[in-house]
C-alpha cells in the first residue's frame, strides 16, 4: 500500500489523467445516474419519515380512535364518559349521491361528524371556513375532486339519502387520508345533527361507528385497550382500536416498504453504472498496458504501476459519486409529485446528510469494486507487452482463483448495500440472489443471440449490413455488456406495462357482452320487487336478486369461537374467526361454484344441524372438514349447523359470491336485505337507471362497475409511473454505458475506418455500417430485456396472479423501436470523429 500514498504514483496519475480527460469522464458518467438515483430516493425516504414522526397525531387526527360495526351499547358509551377528554364521532357508510343540477350520480364515502375532529391538524376545505360552519348551517362539504368531476360549485346542492344539502365547500385533505382515497370512495361530510333525517341507516346497512378522544394528560394506551378488549369479550361484538403510536407504525411500515422498494430499484441502476466502469476501466486499461510496461522497463514496480491507475479509479469514482449526489439531491424534489396521491402527509423535504455520505461512499465503493479485475490483472502485465501487442482481454492474465474471489467480494458489496438499505439481510440476500439470476439469464440470452446471428451469418446480404453486423463479435467488442445494461432496463418497464395490461385485461369484465355492470346493494325486503320492477321499466335486466343475511361464527366444533381465539395452539386463521359473514340461501348450487366433497343439500332437513356448504378459502382458513360441526349467531339466534359440502367458488364473477351457502328453509324468516345484479347496455341508461334508484329509494346503493374499473386503472397508473421512474434511471444508465463504450473503443473504430477508407470505402459506406450496428445493438439488446421480461410476467401470471398471460404486441414494438432509436442516435452521435474527418487528420490527431 506504500506505493498508493506516495507522491510519484499520484503525480503519474494526474500526469497520465491530463492526457486522457475525455477517456476518463466516461468512467465518471458510468456512476452518475445510479448515486444520483440512491441518494434522490434515500434522501426522501429519510424525510418521509421525519414528517411522518413530527406529525403523529395529524395522521389519526386524534390521540385515540374506538370503533364499532353497530351502534355502541349502553356498557360501551358509558365507559367512554368515564376516558373523559374531548370526544367527537364519525358515523360512516357508503351511499349512493345525487346532484340535482346535472342529475350525475356517485357512490360515495358518507360521514355524519359531531363534534371537534380532528383535534390535531385540520380538515381541509375550500373556502377555508367551510370546515367549521357546515356543522351550524346544516351544508355539506363534497370531495373537491368529485365536485371537478361533476363540474359542480360550492353553492349547488348534493342530495344525500332524503335530504338536500347545499354544498359549503370542496375538501381538499382530512387528517391521516391520502388524495388517493377519493379515488375508491370521495367523502361526503354532514352534520350528524342531520343523519337520522336522510334515512339512509337501515337494518343491515354497512355501517362504521367511530369515536375519537383528545386527552390533556397522558394516558396509559395499553390499559384502555386491554379495557375494551375485555368490554368486546363481555358484549360480543367487535371492538377497534388505534393509537397515535399504532397508526403511526402502521403507515410507517406502508412508506418504509416503499421506499426499501424504490430504494431496490434504484440500486439496480447504480449495479448497471457498476457494470458500465467495468466495462470502461476494462477498455482504457487494455490501452494502457503498452504505458504500463514502459514504466516497469524503467524500473517501476508492478505495485506502482497498478497504484497509478488505482488511484485513478478511486478520485474518479468519488467525483462521479460527488456529482451523482447532488444531482440526487434535486431530484428529490421531484419525487413527491410522484407519490403524493398515495402519502397522507406532506412531506416536509430536508437535507439527509445520512443519505449524502451513503452516496459518496456507496459511488466511490462501488466504482472500485467493479474496477478490480482489469487492475489486479495490470500487475500481471509482463515488461515485454512494451515491445509487443498483447491479444485478447487483459483480465486473462488472472487465475481462475483469483476472478472467483473478486466476484465473490463484489457479490458481498452487493449484499451489504441491499442489506443496508431494506435493514433485513434475508431480503438483502434474495435480492443479489435475484439480480445475480438477472443479471446471469441476461447474459445467456445475449451469448445467445450473439450465438445464433454467427452461426446463421446472412453471408448474402450486402457488404455494409455484413461488415455493421459483424462488427457485433469483434475483438474487445462491448456488446455482451450493452446488451445486459440496456436489456435490464427494457426488462424492468417493459415487465412493469406487461403486469399492468395482464391485471386490467383480466379487470377488464365489464367489456364482455354478457358480464353484470351494474350491482344494487342495501336493498330492504319491502323494496325489492319495486326496484326489480323499476330496472325492468328502464329494458335493464335483473340477472340476479339474492337475499343475504348477516351472521357471525359463535362455535367450531363444540368450542367456543373466542375460547379457539386464545388457545394459542390452533391452526385457525383469527380473522375467519371474528369476522362478519353475509351468507345467502339457495336450493341449487350456480355456474360459478363447483363441488369438490360432501353432498349439496338443497332444502334443510325438519330436523336436526343445516347442512351447509363452505367454499374452499374458508375452509382451509377454518380447517373445516366434512362433518364438522358450526353454530351461527344470526343477530341473536343460534343455527346449528353442519358443513354438508366444500365448494370451489369463482370470486372473480362479478355478483355476489359467499363463503357460507345455506339451504333454503332456514334463514326466510330472518332479517336481511337484497343485492340485484343487472347489466345496462350502455353508460348513459346506467346513469338514467341510477337516477331513478336514488330518487325513488335513497337508501339504495350502486356500484358502477366500469368506474370501479377506471378507478383501479388510475391507482395502478399512479404506481406504474413512480416506479417506472426509477426503472428510467436504468435506462439512462444503460444509454451512458452505450455512450462510454462508444467513447472507450473510440480508437479501434477509428484503425477500422481508417482501415476501410484506405481500402476503398466511402465516408456514405461507413456511416452505413456504423449505423447497422447500433441498429442491431439496439434491436438486440431490446429482446434481450422483452424475452426475459415475457417470462417473467408469465410466471407472475401463473404463479402469482393465476391468470394467462399473452404479449402485448405493441409493447414489444414500441419498446424495441425506442431503445433501437435510441442506441442509433446516442451510437452515430458519439461516433462523429469516426466518419468526419480524413484518415490523415484522424492519424495525426491520435499521434497527438
Amino acid at each position: 500500500m506504500s506505493s498508493f500514498f506516495s507522491k510519484w504514483s499520484w503525480k503519474m496519475a494526474w500526469r497520465d489523467a491530463r492526457s486522457n480527460k475525455k477517456k476518463l469522464f466516461v468512467y465518471i458518467s458510468a456512476i452518475i445516474i445510479g448515486v444520483a438515483a440512491q441518494v434522490a430516493i434515500t434522501s426522501f425516504r429519510d424525510s418521509l419519515n421525519n414528517t411522518i414522526d413530527n406529525q403523529s397525531k395529524e395522521l389519526l387526527g386524534a390521540d385515540l380512535e374506538i370503533e364499532t360495526e353497530q351502534p355502541p351499547p349502553d356498557t360501551l358509551t358509558a365507559y367512554f364518559d368515564t376516558l373523559g377528554g374531548e370526544q367527537s364521532t364519525i358515523t360512516e357508510f357508503p351511499s349512493m349521491v345525487l346532484f340535482p343540477q346535472n342529475g350525475n350520480t356517485r357512490l360515495a364515502n358518507v360521514r355524519a361528524l359531531e363534534g371537534n375532529f380532528p383535534f390535531y391538524g385540520a380538515l381541509e376545505t375550500i373556502p377555508i371556513e367551510a370546515a367549521q360552519t357546515f356543522k351550524s348551517d346544516t351544508t355539506a362539504l363534497v370531495d373537491q375532486a368529485l365536485l371537478t368531476q361533476f363540474n359542480i360549485e360550492v353553492g349547488d346542492s348534493v342530495k344525500v339519502g332524503e335530504v338536500t344539502f347545499a354544498i359549503g365547500g370542496g375538501i381538499t385533505k382530512v387528517p391521516g387520508e391520502a388524495a388517493a382515497a377519493a379515488m375508491v370512495g370521495p367523502r361526503v361530510f354532514i352534520p350528524a345533527s342531520m343523519l337520522e333525517a336522510t334515512n339512509l341507516v337501515q337494518r343491515g346497512s354497512r355501517v362504521e361507528y367511530k369515536q375519537y378522544f383528545s386527552f390533556d394528560d397522558e394516558r396509559d394506551m395499553d390499559a384502555i385497550e386491554a379495557r375494551v378488549d375485555s368490554l368486546q369479550d363481555a358484549l360480543g361484538i367487535d371492538i377497534d382500536t388505534e393509537t397515535v403510536e399504532e397508526r403511526r407504525e402502521e403507515i410507517g411500515e406502508a412508506v418504509g416498504n416503499l421506499g426499501k422498494f424504490l430504494n431496490l430499484v434504484g440500486f439496480i441502476a447504480l449495479l448497471l453504472g457498476g457494470i458500465g466502469v467495468a466495462s470502461s476501466i476494462h477498455v482504457y486499461i487494455n490501452q494502457k498496458i503498452s504505458t504500463a510496461s514502459v514504466l516497469r522497463c524503467f524500473g517501476a514496480s508492478s505495485n506502482q504501476t497498478m497504484s497509478i491507475f488505482l488511484i485513478q479509479s478511486i478520485v474518479l469514482g468519488f467525483l462521479g459519486a460527488l456529482v451523482g449526489t447532488v444531482i440526487g439531491v434535486g431530484v428529490q424534489y421531484l419525487l413527491p409529485g410522484l407519490v403524493s396521491d398515495f402519502l397522507p402527509v406532506t412531506v416536509e423535504l430536508t437535507t439527509s446528510w445520512l443519505a449524502i455520505g451513503l452516496g459518496l461512499f456507496t459511488g466511490t465503493g462501488v466504482a472500485l469494486a467493479f474496477a478490480l479485475l482489469p487492475l489486479l490483472a495490470l500487475r500481471k502485465a509482463s515488461p515485454l507487452y512494451a515491445l509487443r501487442t498483447m491479444e485478447g482481454s487483459i483480465t486473462a492474465l488472472l487465475s481462475n482463483k483469483t476472478k472467483a474471489i473478486i466476484y465473490v467480494a463484489i457479490a458481498l458489496v452487493v449484499m451489504g448495500y441491499a442489506t443496508l438499505l431494506t435493514s433485513d439481510w434475508i431480503v438483502g440476500g434474495l435480492f443479489t440472489a435475484g439480480m445475480i439470476v438477472a443479471f446471469g439469464l441476461l447474459w445467456l440470452v445475449a451469448k445467445l443471440l450473439i450465438k445464433l446471428i454467427r452461426r446463421f451469418f446472412p453471408s448474402n446480404w450486402p457488404y455494409v449490413w455484413r461488415q455493421g453486423l459483424a462488427n457485433l463479435y469483434r475483438p474487445h467488442n462491448q456488446t455482451t455488456t450493452l446488451m445486459l445494461s440496456l436489456g435490464l432496463g427494457m426488462l424492468l418497464v417493459s415487465t412493469l406495462y406487461f403486469s399492468q395490461d395482464m391485471l386490467m385485461e383480466e379487470l377488464d369484465f365489464a367489456t364482455r357482452d354478457d358480464a353484470p355492470n351494474l350491482i344494487f346493494f342495501d336493498i330492504q325486503p319491502d323494496q325489492n320487487e319495486g326496484l326489480n320492477q323499476l330496472l325492468k321499466e328502464n329494458n335493464v335486466p335483473v340477472l340476479q336478486n339474492v337475499p343475504m343475511v348477516t351472521m357471525r361464527l359463535d362455535s367450531l366444533r363444540g368450542r367456543s369461537t373466542q375460547a379457539i381465539d386464545d388457545d394459542s395452539t390452533n391452526n385457525v386463521r383469527d380473522w375467519a374467526l371474528r369476522r362478519e359473514y353475509r351468507s345467502t340461501y339457495r336450493d341449487s348450487l350456480i355456474d360459478s361454484e363447483t363441488l369438490l366433497k360432501g353432498e349439496w343439500t338443497g332444502q334443510a332437513p325438519d330436523t336436526g344441524r343445516v347442512p351447509v356448504s363452505a367454499a374452499k378459502e374458508i375452509s382451509e382458513d377454518l380447517n373445516l372438514t366434512i362433518g364438522d360441526s358450526l353454530t351461527f349467531d344470526v343477530q341473536g339466534v343460534p343455527v346449528e349447523a353442519i358443513v354438508g359440502s366444500i365448494r370451489e367458488v369463482d370470486f372473480q364473477r362479478v355478483q355476489p359470491n359467499f363463503f357460507m351457502l345455506f339451504p333454503t328453509g332456514v334463514l326466510e324468516p330472518a332479517p336481511q336485505i337484497y343485492v340485484t345484479v343487472s347489466r345496462a347496455p350502455n353508460q348513459e341508461v346506467s346513469a338514467t337507471v341510477q337516477q331513478a334508484v336514488v330518487q325513488k329509494y335513497p337508501n339504495i346503493s350502486a356500484i358502477d362497475v366500469s368506474r370501479i374499473l377506471e378507478t383501479i386503472n388510475q391507482f395502478i397508473d399512479k404506481i406504474s409511473l413512480a416506479v417506472q421512474f426509477m426503472a428510467l434511471f436504468s435506462i439512462i444508465t444503460g444509454l451512458i454505458v452505450l455512450a462510454s463504450s462508444v467513447a472507450t473503443s473510440r480508437f479501434q473504430r477509428i484503425k477500422e475506418s481508417v482501415l476501410l477508407r484506405t481500402l476503398g470505402a466511402s465516408k456514405k459506406q461507413i456511416i452505413q455500417i456504423l449505423s447497422v450496428e447500433y441498429l442491431f445493438l439496439g434491436i438486440l439488446s431490446a429482446l434481450t430485456g422483452l424475452i426475459l421480461s415475457v417470462g417473467a410476467t408469465w410466471l407472475l401470471g401463473y404463479f402469482y396472479f393465476d391468470i394467462t398471460f399473452t404479449p402485448n404486441l405493441w409493447v414489444i414494438i414500441l419498446g424495441t423501436l425506442i431503445v433501437t432509436g435510441l442506441t442509433i442516435l446516442i451510437g452515430m452521435f458519439n461516433s462523429r470523429s469516426v466518419y468526419k474527418k480524413t484518415p490523415l487528420e484522424v492519424l495525426r490527431m491520435e499521434a497527438t
